[in-house]
């Protein structure tokens, strides 16, 4: 499920217009709409659009390739060995026999589902973690939220304020995913995922998802409680265990991607520490006194010890973000690259995606609404609360 948008992602219309190369009056004009589906003009359009595209990036990747990506080194926040370098076939099979088919090597994925209706809101987080010689474990954790209580003194003002609290919620969040589902859902998922990442697997090098210091926990999503937690297991992560690699999955940081577009197969580039990236949240994010102190000894102590980098793992893959600590970035990077040559096409750690169908599997949507359904048929044979249509995405 996708995330809700945040009024800020929305951008003005002079941006529409560089985007789509026509103004929003145009899109909405109805005229300009075709009527019914012409299968043929949609594939002209297609082919017209696509082909472009390519064109224009080929050009753009050979000028990158020849003029900024010998920049690296010198860039303004580049780190201790930033560049671009090569990780030979011999090396990467070296990881892969050494490393990762011995089981040295362990990844970790996690899966959120939810129910919410009036009565009860419910939210089961998933994680999995799985190496080459079997899955490490799986772990869950379920949560319930209930708003109406049984200690009703004055039913009426208990009533009337269930109401306006409700009401106060949908207005805050119009997409229905107010800050506790969002806590629930993000929040605590990225929390447990890294924290089993360092507490629990036995592997000498872990690989995660996303960013190891998300913006989710170094801010504690508005919460004390997940700041605290968060900061004391993230200095784990980065001083006790070090030996970790992370990839993402989204599209993120197109700018850097567009760099690693203009990569080679077994390239990777070492870009900047994760100092700029970590000032921004203490400049764009509201905290307490105290939680402000927290937070910027944290960003100042170990978000210059994280480096952020590229790799391209075949050239009929998109080029992938990774972050590493940076005494032992060059390993790491070859730790995700060989995992991602598993399978070409793709050039994402395939450890990671085998955590996540791990968490399909046991903690997926149909099991999981199985089990409400189940529950809510023995406790109100109307089932109006289970009744509940889904969203459109």
């Amino acid at each position: 499920m996708s995330d809700p948008l945040d009024d800020n992602d929305f951008a003005g219309d002079r941006d529409y217009l560089e985007s789509f190369g026509e103004t929003l009056a145009q899109t909405l004009d109805l005229e300009r709409w075709a009527d019914g589906f012409d299968v043929e003009a949609i594939l002209r359009a297609f082919r017209e659009h696509i082909g472009g595209a390519m064109r224009k990036e080929d050009v753009l990747r050979a000028t990158v390739r020849e003029k900024l990506l010998p920049l690296l080194k010198t860039g303004p926040h580049a780190p201790k060995g930033a560049g671009v370098y090569h990780a030979t076939e011999a090396q990467l099979r070296a990881v892969l026999d050494g490393y990762l088919f011995r089981g040295n090597v362990e990844a970790v994925n996690g899966r959120a589902v939810s129910h919410d209706t009036l009565a009860l809101g419910i939210t089961q987080l998933g994680i999995a973690a799985v190496g080459y010689g079997g899955s490490s474990g799986t772990f869950s954790q379920r949560l319930f939220r209930k708003e109406v209580t049984f200690q009703m003194d004055d039913p009426f003002k208990q009533a009337r304020d269930y109401i306006e609290q409700r009401e106060t919620r949908s207005r805050k969040a119009p997409r229905n995913k107010d800050s506790l589902s969002r806590l629930a859902t993000r929040g605590i998922r990225t929390y447990a995922e890294r924290a089993i990442l360092v507490e629990r697997l036995q592997a000498e090098w872990r690989i995660g998802l996303g960013n190891p210091l998300p913006y989710e926990l170094v801010t504690g999503s508005g919460y004390r409680g997940l700041l605290e937690a968060s900061i004391q297991m993230l200095r784990n992560l980065v001083d006790r265990q070090q030996k970790f690699v992370f990839v993402t999955e989204r599209l993120e940081h197109r700018g850097f991607l567009t760099l690693g577009h203009s990569l080679d197969m077994g390239e990777y580039a070492i870009l900047e520490t994760l100092e700029t990236y970590g000032q921004e949240i203490l400049d764009g994010w509201r905290y307490d006194e105290e939680g402000l102190r927290m937070a910027t000894a944290f960003v100042r102590e170990y978000c210059p010890q994280v480096v952020m980098g590229l790799y391209r793992a075949s050239n009929n893959s998109p080029p992938r973000l990774f972050y590493a600590h940076q005494e032992h970035v060059h390993f790491a990077v070859r730790i995700a690259m060989a995992d991602s040559i598993l399978r070409p096409e793709q050039g994402f750690p395939m450890l990671l995606d085998v955590a996540a169908m791990t968490c399909h599997s046991v903690f997926g949507e149909d099991g999981f609404q199985g089990l409400v359904q189940d529950a809510y048929a023995q406790a109100d044979l109307s089932l109006q609360y289970l009744n509940v249509r889904k969203m459109r995405r």
